[in-house]
């Protein structure tokens, strides 16, 4: 099948080896061993967090010596011993790139009072909660296209007035911090004290960069007597402004430490301040369940990998459960043989964002050793994607990518919901289905037929929010060898219809 010459047996031990199996994955591709069953309690055990300076607008050239004069005020304790000496974090500089204007418009409102990271952590939330309970909105604490309208409104409003006072008859109330965690960038600032440098595009005119800084610390009880610090530079301007201001940007990163740079948004080696960036970070991150057209964007992922960029995929590790129980369905030794039998795989995910399934897809296909040698989009309800494969053997492998509609959409674009792998051979034990504890199985079990499927429930077993995601990716920024092996495989599926409209 996959490898010729290879029993079924060592089919099984490759795909299962290539499922994120903890101890293995730890041996073979640099990531770190996670404690699954230990991640998800990671939203209540972050540190309380200490404001040692909320945002200061200062000029450019004064970054540095405002946040040396922080520490300098604050590098000794207390003489009556109320509060510990603080000293600032020397692990690494995180780069956010936030293109996205709901933080600067809800700061400027009054809903949000931290810095302006780019983290949609708990705070940001309840600040959100707050503007659409205000503004007589749904109140979601998601950010939708109303609730961005009402947003801007109501700050063009409050520019337009003379002495800059919000419309009298709106009161904005201060939001309470999430109770599950400590306020400002939780997973961030408690787990990896670092400095983070927020770049946020604006519109409208171009009259440069400004900047702020602020600092916050989370309190370790372990360690009270002196407090790591997380310090923040925030810099605004126009797109133009930004990139003219890339020197800044890199002299303001820490010497001789890991430099992630987390792009929210699609990567493009065409854009002036990502190409000017890029080859100056340990580690790019990314997730594509923001990108705005899906198959483009994993394209320019894997164009950045083939150029030598080490890039990092949030959306990759949302795969890890489905990985690993796809592995587990064929581990018992009356189902190895059945392995090779496959050769219908039917993958289903949420409507809106085709990336978490089209590397699956792509996972799937590189540990089998399948190649791909066509691809038709039909299109409809459903958004239809057929792939064709072939093995070593070349056997014909048949996969279908279908989009499902859902009343009510997850916290990420274009999560899994289920996916069926069988085989034309009625006699082969190889039917096995997954599918989201949320949704539920019954699409995948539709249609009978004469094979026994193993059905199970897939458990998302870590919080999925990208800020969280993130926090396990700083800990590390060795090439995941795995996700590179699976996106160059999707690549090659989606140059199929490239491919296709040149012939």
């Amino acid at each position: 099948m996959a490898v010729a010459g290879a029993d079924s047996k060592d089919l099984t031990a490759t795909l299962a080896a290539s499922c994120l199996s903890p101890k293995t994955i730890a041996l073979a591709t640099n990531i770190p061993l996670l404690n699954f069953n230990s991640i998800k309690p990671m939203v209540t055990q972050s540190a309380p967090l200490v404001s040692l300076q909320a945002p200061k607008d200062v000029s450019l050239g004064e970054i540095e010596a405002e946040l040396g004069k922080i520490w300098h005020s604050y590098g000794a304790a207390s003489e009556d011993g109320s509060f510990p000496a603080a000293t600032r974090a020397a692990t690494f500089t995180l780069v956010v790139y936030e293109p996205e204007e709901t933080q600067h418009l809800l700061a400027a409102l009054g809903f949000y009072t931290g810095p302006i990271d780019g983290i949609t952590g708990p705070r940001m939330v309840a600040a959100v909660r707050a503007a659409q309970e205000a503004y007589h909105l749904p109140v979601t604490g998601k950010v939708d296209m109303e609730t961005i309208a009402k947003l801007r409104g109501e700050f063009f409003a409050k520019q337009g007035k003379a002495g800059g006072t919000p419309d009298s008859g709106t009161q904005a109330p201060q939001y309470v911090p999430d109770a599950r965690g400590s306020g400002i960038a939780d997973a961030i600032a408690a787990q990896n004290p670092c400095r983070i440098i927020a770049l946020c595009p604006t519109s409208g005119e171009d009259v440069g960069v400004t900047a702020q800084v602020s600092a916050y610390c989370p309190i370790q009880k372990q360690s009270r007597n002196t407090l790591i610090c997380c310090e923040y530079i925030t810099l605004r301007g126009t797109e133009e402004a930004l990139s003219r201001s890339s020197a800044l940007v890199e002299s303001l990163l820490i010497g001789d430490l890991p430099k992630f740079l987390w792009w929210k948004a699609s990567p493009d080696a065409d854009q002036e301040l990502f190409k000017r960036l890029v080859d100056t970070f340990t580690c790019v991150i990314v997730d594509s369940s923001y990108f705005h057209d899906p198959e483009a964007g994993l394209l320019r992922s894997q164009a950045l990998i083939e150029e030598g960029v080490n890039l990092a995929d949030l959306n990759w590790r949302r795969l890890a459960p489905w990985q690993e129980l796809t592995a587990e369905a064929f581990d018992p030794p009356e189902r190895r043989a059945a392995l090779r039998e496959v050769d219908r795989v039917t993958v289903d995910y949420e409507k809106g964002n085709s990336t978490q399934a089209l590397m699956y897809l792509g996972w799937l296909a590189s540990r089998m050793q399948w190649h791909p040698v066509s691809y038709h989009d039909e299109g409809g309800d459903y958004e239809l994607k057929r792939i064709q494969f072939i093995n070593a053997e070349q056997r014909q492998i048949e996969a279908e990518v279908a989009a499902i509609p859902t009343a009510d959409s997850g916290d990420v674009a274009g999560d899994l919901v289920g996916l069926k792998l069988t085989s034309t051979n009625l006699q082969a034990d190889c039917c096995t289905v997954l599918c989201s504890e949320t949704l539920g199985c019954m699409r995948m079990e539709a249609g009978g037929g004469a094979q026994s499927c193993r059905v199970q429930q897939v458990t998302s077993l870590f919080d999925q929010k990208a800020e969280f995601l993130l926090s396990h990716q700083l800990q590390h920024w060795g090439q995941d060898v795995l996700y590179t092996e699976s996106l160059a495989l999707t690549a090659q599926i989606l140059r199929l219809v490239g491919a296709k409209g040149e012939s």
